[in-house]
């Protein structure tokens, strides 16, 4: 039942989830609390690794370990919740807690975004100027640089939940997705939606496409240089390099695409599959894709592995 104040507005939300079957929850519950424990332990050793080993005190790394410290809070903003509402009848959340859900969700995964992009340019300028790589990979410009990446994510997140607390929740309470996502609040909003939509549409599209392009940019830019390249161990340097970011900016940005820029009336159950990649899976990925490709965090890795055992 729809629980409603007086003046006939939800106070809460039911979070459907996957499936409603309750045979399917516990077997749900299994896969994504493993899939949250890798998440957290991998990119917690990322971040020890990072730290305790100065031969990966560059911007390269430096830009890594911010990634995988928002992917370890992006995961935790979504996956308890998640992980309650598996074994528990009541999976309810109040309105204040939904809203602070999207914000933190919208906040967290725009940020990796601009730290993807950020990186992105940093492999730019590591092989298409290597003389002046340090210079303008300063200490000062990396910390601007993620500040930046920090800062403006925040705008774009208030934003939208600013402009969704207007809007009065006096139907149905039951958000058909797993947790507080924008496209499932909108539909059930009793209000007119079509401020948000065009917001959706034109501000999204360009605060998403915006570090995609500057990515884009860069790669186009790095293939020519590779291509120039007078020596095949160069460019299988380069390709190695590039070859993880590459993989989990296809992943990330894939799943965004296919979500967000679309009509919200085509919002379906394949969107929600497809949020998982970008809210879940990329975090867990991450660093198995940015360990197994490089000989550094491998061995940086192994170092750490051998300390805590003595």
């Amino acid at each position: 039942m729809d629980k409603v104040n007086q003046n006939n507005t939800v106070t809460e939300f039911i979070l459907l989830g996957f499936f409603s079957r309750p045979e399917d929850q516990k077997p749900l519950f299994i896969l994504f609390l493993t899939m949250y424990l890798i998440t957290i332990t991998g990119n917690l050793l990322i971040i020890l690794a990072i730290c305790s080993d100065p031969h990966l005190q560059t911007p390269m790394y430096f830009f890594l370990s911010f990634l995988s410290f928002t992917d370890i809070c992006f995961s935790t903003t979504i996956v308890p919740k998640m992980l309650v509402n598996f074994l528990s009848d009541k999976k309810t959340i109040s309105y204040a807690g939904c809203l602070t859900q999207m914000y933190f969700t919208y906040a967290l995964a725009n940020i990796d975004s601009c730290l993807l992009a950020v990186m992105a340019f940093d492999r730019y300028v590591a092989i298409c100027d290597p003389f002046h790589y340090v210079t303008i990979m300063s200490h000062r410009r990396c910390i601007l640089l993620v500040a930046f990446s920090g800062f403006l994510p925040q705008l774009h997140s208030l934003l939208h939940t600013l402009l969704l607390t207007p809007l009065n929740f006096c139907g149905s309470n039951v958000i058909d997705h797993f947790f507080c996502d924008i496209n499932p609040l909108l539909k059930l909003s009793c209000s007119s939606t079509y401020v948000n939509e065009i917001v959706i549409m034109i501000e999204c599209s360009v605060v998403l496409v915006t570090p995609f392009l500057c990515i884009v940019f860069s790669y186009i830019r790095i293939l020519i240089v590779v291509l120039k390249a007078p020596s095949v161990s160069g460019l299988c340097k380069a390709f190695s390099t590039c070859g993880s970011h590459l993989t989990v900016v296809t992943l990330f940005y894939g799943s965004i695409f296919y979500i967000y820029l679309q009509p919200l009336s085509s919002y379906t159950i394949k969107a929600r599959v497809a949020t998982v990649v970008y809210t879940i899976l990329t975090s867990m990925l991450n660093p198995f894709i940015y360990s197994l490709r490089n000989k550094d965090m491998k061995r940086s890795l192994g170092k750490l592995m051998s300390r805590s055992k003595l």
